[in-house]
């Protein structure tokens, strides 16, 4: 393995430098260090080995002093230098702490203050390879059970000077252990020791030095941060759970939405190390977002500052919340039943080209759906079947005048036969499948834990046997149901931070918020996923009508509400009775909604008598928010 893999960084991510000094390889001065040592990186001590072309692009090439390469797969390391794992969960007893691995090894831990338990973790060799050769090793990550807290003394929530200040979200400056992490030569980010704390330190001539700490008894594994751990969980089954989602996604780090993002620059890194002459120097990594960009004014939300002063639409790309009345033929009938689209976003984001630059704006463009953007455009005068929501809004109400989508509905308006002319742009000349490795990585994860509890991509050819697994899917493993569940909830959130917005108290509309600094924060990315989700399940839903002439009463966001002669998904979809798909006109099976479980694919969500159903469609309540069975 290259040593440009492991050259130290600091506490923002770039190369740590000292002093030059003579290079343990070759014996010509560093200033970069290796694990501590002097040493080059990036071949410099030995042959380089050529890096592949860069792809055609499309856009004048990016502003930079070095050349950026092609996205570079994960790399391996060798196991022994993690040995401990990605992470432990410390737990107390008479005899002190101990400290269950994620492989059902213990170990004994001596520390009596958080500094200790630093230096423990950095010793015991926990942490994680980096997913990509130019990203970074996942940090060393330590979770305090409630009675490793009170053997470390660290307070429960509370109103004392002394408590853990549950509006603020960290404990107190003033407290003892945050002193005791200054006093020993440990720093805080600006979270400070909060729920997901991280203290790091760069002593002299070494490596960074950084260790995580997650606080369940703070809030850091509750329902608000879509962990769901079950209740009672002991910790060596914490450990399996954390160390699972370890070891299918990524390290923990927060949130599930905030570990979501991070997996986005994971695989993803925006700079490398790069040799400039005789020195080295930050490159690009090509195909990632490398810095915070300015989003068009119709892409951003109300508070954010380049919302002032705008008077006309601005780009509504949401999730469909729709319904429609029933014929009196559908009234008569039994049941509704709800089938779900498995992580429908996720699925949307799969080889979908966003942007990685600015916006360009341009007035009378012609549509080109190979560029991504926002467009003005009018699709009011577009017909489509009055039976299934609008593809073109979320309300899925037919559009009335021009507004602004995005480059995936204006696509499908193409697709549908529209001519469209828009007055005007704001395009990403320089873009790329950003997404497509988060989405691989998850997609792993998804399927690897759905086929721990049961449920294989064979299934979807024998959709009885698909239902009967799923039936019972509730009752597997505790644990790896938690995991599924942080699965999702990471696609789905993370998705969300790319349009985050202003949470602090105190903040006033117009003001930018600490979001807004991050190379991550891409409504217009956010918008594309979404506008593809939506209008391919349209696409879906419109070619399983015109074989089955059924059609929803109901759809929410993934959820999608039928009427039904039986409790029966088969009587709905694209199925022939004994269960085999519908073959369309080529021969082939109806591109609709199928039952399985890959992402795109179905589920049931759940079936209910259609009278109930009916009754909340009266009181204008959306019965697709509320399939799932109350037990």
């Amino acid at each position: 393995m290259s040593d440009a893999l492991l050259m130290d960084t600091t506490p923002t991510g770039e190369l740590a430098t000292g002093p030059a000094l003579p290079c343990v390889q070759c014996g010509r001065p560093t200033p970069f260090r290796v694990g501590g040592q002097p040493r080059h990186g990036g071949g410099f001590c030995a042959p380089a080995t050529p890096a592949a072309a860069p792809a055609p692009r499309r856009a004048p090439a990016r502003p930079a002093a070095v050349r950026p390469t092609r996205p570079a797969p994960a790399t391996e390391v060798e196991p022994t230098r993690y040995p401990a794992g990605p992470l432990a969960v410390l737990d107390a007893a008479k005899t002190g702490l101990t400290a269950h691995l994620v492989d059902g090894r213990t170990l004994p831990v001596t520390a009596k203050t958080l500094p200790d338990v630093a230096e423990w973790a950095l010793e015991a060799g926990l942490g994680a390879a980096r997913l990509h050769q130019h990203g970074r090793d996942a940090d060393p990550l330590v979770v305090l059970t409630d009675t490793a807290c009170k053997r470390l003394g660290l307070p429960a929530p509370g109103t004392t000077k002394t408590a853990y200040d549950t509006k603020a979200g960290r404990l107190p400056g003033t407290h003892k252990a945050v002193k005791a992490i200054t006093d020993a030569g440990w720093q805080l980010t600006r979270r400070g020791l909060g729920p997901w704390a991280r203290l790091y330190r760069t002593p002299d001539g070494a490596r960074r030095q950084c260790v995580q700490l997650c606080v369940p008894l703070w809030g850091a594994l509750s329902d608000r941060g879509a962990w769901r751990a079950p209740n009672g969980l002991g910790a060596a089954e914490l450990a399996r759970l954390l160390g699972t989602y370890a070891s299918r996604v990524i390290t923990p780090c927060g949130s599930t939405a905030v570990t979501g993002l991070e997996l986005m620059t994971a695989l993803r890194p925006p700079t490398r190390a790069v040799r400039t002459g005789s020195t080295w120097s930050s490159g690009l990594v090509e195909g990632s977002l490398h810095h915070a960009v300015q989003a068009a004014p119709p892409e951003v939300p109300a508070e954010h500052p380049a919302a002032a002063g705008r008077t006309g639409p601005a780009l509504d790309e949401e999730a469909w919340a729709w319904t429609r009345p029933t014929t009196d033929a559908e009234a008569a009938l039994p049941y509704a039943v709800g089938i779900d689209v498995n992580v429908m976003f996720l699925a949307a984001a799969n080889r979908l080209s966003v942007g990685l630059g600015e916006p360009v704006h341009t007035d009378g463009p012609v549509f080109d759906k190979r560029v991504p953007g926002c467009w003005l455009v009018d699709l009011s005068g577009i017909e489509t079947d009055p039976r299934l929501p609008s593809p073109f809004t979320p309300d899925g109400q037919r559009p009335t005048e021009p507004g602004w989508y995005a480059t995936p509905t204006v696509a499908y308006a193409e697709e549908l036969g529209a001519r469209v002319q828009p007055l005007e742009a704001w395009l990403r000349l320089d873009h790329g499948p950003y997404l497509t490795p988060w989405y691989n990585r998850l997609r792993d994860a998804y399927m690897a834990t759905m086929a721990a509890l049961g449920i294989t991509p064979d299934l979807a050819d024998d959709p009885q046997a698909f239902q009967a697994a799923m039936a019972t899917v509730k009752t597997g493993d505790p644990v790896e149901l938690a995991v599924l569940a942080a699965i999702k909830a990471s696609a789905k959130g993370a998705l969300g931070k790319l349009r985050e917005r202003p949470s602090h108290t105190g903040y006033r509309p117009g003001q930018p918020w600490p979001a807004l600094e991050r190379a991550t924060w891409r409504p217009d990315i956010r918008a594309a996923v979404i506008a593809t989700a939506r209008v391919g399940l349209h696409r879906k839903l419109a070619k399983a009508a015109a074989a089955t002439g059924a059609y929803p009463l109901a759809v929410a966001t993934d959820c999608v509400v039928y009427p039904a002669p039986a409790a029966d998904p088969l009587t709905v979809l694209p199925y022939q009775p004994d269960g085999s798909p519908m073959l369309g006109p080529t021969g082939r099976p109806v591109a609709g909604l199928r039952l399985g479980v890959s992402p795109g694919h179905a589920k049931v969500e759940g079936v209910r008598p259609l009278p109930e159903v009916l009754a909340e469609l009266a009181d204008g309540i959306n019965p697709a928010r509320h399939m799932k069975p109350s037990a």
